[in-house]
């Protein structure tokens, strides 16, 4: 009996070690043009911590990606989307309250990310629910040169910017001045299609891209970060002790 009692707790150390928290929050966004998943990351915890508070009350759902400018980006979270009147001007909306600023370097505008919006207020604080996800374009190191000598007056782009705007794309002059505070993982495509969409002056789309917004679950997350280590799901007993924790998780 002991010997079988040592057995059980050696398995279910070895289940426990295996049912580990996901290392970040994930939250999927669905479209009429197709859905994407979002990693947000934990070096912008204010960011980060906002933006799962409003997708778990639902904030974002219904709303519609209001200013899309294509080989640029496209903007949502402007609450008075929702209910909007055809061609209303739109991009003032959101919580009373603003982010302070997590502008980390090492965190660029590349193709997918998604960075926080905001006014042009000194502190570069963002808007409390406005994003927008990046969309760009790709960059010959000749262009590069001119961004350098002419938008960013003479201000040297890093290796790190060299390399990614060259091969994945982006937009290297939003660097510095906006909070980067996670990238797409899943599905870039969505980007792509309703930045191609037709917009009006004020570059909104002339018919509604809505979407909606909701936080992957502890398994859900914990299946797409071995998906995107080359993993398969977890089964048998992992996958069960998984199940029966509970569906949500904190991150420090």
């Amino acid at each position: 009996m002991k010997r079988l009692s040592l057995m059980f707790a050696f398995m279910l150390a070895f289940v426990m070690l295996h049912a580990q928290t996901p290392k970040h929050y994930y939250v999927k966004i669905s479209t009429p043009k197709g859905e994407s998943t979002l990693k947000l990351y934990n070096e912008t915890r204010k960011h980060r911590d906002n933006f799962v508070k409003l997708v778990k009350e639902g904030y974002y759902d219904s709303l519609m990606f209001h200013r899309v400018i294509h080989n640029f980006m496209i903007q949502g979270g402007d609450p008075d989307s929702r209910y909007a009147a055809s061609r209303q001007e739109l991009g003032n909306g959101g919580p009373s309250y603003r982010i302070p600023a997590e502008i980390d370097p090492a965190i660029i505008h590349k193709k997918g990310a998604i960075g926080a919006a905001r006014d042009n207020n000194p502190a570069k604080e963002s808007s409390g629910s406005q994003f927008y996800l990046v969309q760009g374009r790709v960059f010959s190191q000749a262009a590069l040169d001119s961004l350098e000598q002419f938008r960013l007056k003479g201000v040297k782009l890093s290796p790190l910017q060299r390399e990614t705007y060259s091969t994945i794309g982006g937009t290297p002059h939003l660097d510095g001045n906006y909070t980067v505070f996670g990238e797409l993982v899943k599905g870039l495509e969505m980007v792509d299609a309703v930045a191609a969409v037709k917009t009006d002056d004020n570059d909104r789309p002339y018919n509604d891209e809505r979407f909606s917004m909701r936080l992957l679950t502890r398994a859900e997350a914990r299946d797409l970060e071995r998906e995107l280590q080359g993993l398969g799901p977890k089964k048998g007993l992992s996958k069960l002790f998984d199940s029966m924790k509970s569906r949500e998780y904190k991150l420090p």
